[in-house]
């Protein structure tokens, strides 16, 4: 349902002794808060997921005083130039995060994710990278990570349910290439 109008009580400050001043906060100056709608959008587009994303970046880049975030990404092709494989994610502030690793049903088996997931480590080895992590469902590729020397650092059963989601990460070792 829309509501144009405030709800009830929340276009209001609370009460306090000092009137218009929320306790136990020093106030110095009422600050009007706006009406706000909140609606559904389950359907943002990649512009509007990348507009929050940047503004996430500059607070997080603001809030540390590092700007160095990059995206970092491989993929692979077949013969016909078709991507058949992904390795994608960022660098920032000496951590890493593989955000998305696929390969094409027809393509697995054949080592192409262990070749995206060396070439991204080297790559995030290469740019100072410490840290590297990534979640994974138990029914994807844990054991992919584990082989190249991920830690499961946190698990959560029942995500989605009947199964866990798992979260690994690798410290890569400074002068050293990343294996």
């Amino acid at each position: 349902m829309r509501r144009s109008e405030p709800l009830a009580g929340l276009d209001r400050p609370p009460k306090s002794s000092i009137a218009g001043c929320p306790r136990p906060l020093p106030c110095k100056q009422r600050v009007s808060r706006m009406t706000a709608l909140v609606e559904p959008r389950h359907d943002l587009s990649s512009t509007e997921i990348d507009a929050v994303e940047q503004s996430l970046y500059d607070f997080n880049r603001r809030a540390i005083g590092r700007n160095d975030g990059r995206g970092l990404g491989f993929v692979i092709r077949d013969d016909a130039r078709r991507v058949i494989g992904v390795a994608a994610g960022y660098s920032w502030a000496g951590t890493s995060e593989i955000k998305q690793m696929w390969i094409d049903e027809a393509y697995r088996g054949r080592g192409y994710a262990r070749d995206l997931l060396r070439a991204f480590v080297v790559e995030a080895a290469r740019r100072g990278v410490r840290r590297i992590w990534v979640a994974s469902h138990d029914f994807q590729a844990p054991g992919l990570y584990e082989k190249a020397g991920f830690r499961r650092v946190a698990e959560f059963a029942g995500w989605p349910e009947g199964h866990t989601n798992i979260v690994l990460c690798k410290t890569l070792i400074a002068g050293q290439e990343a294996d």
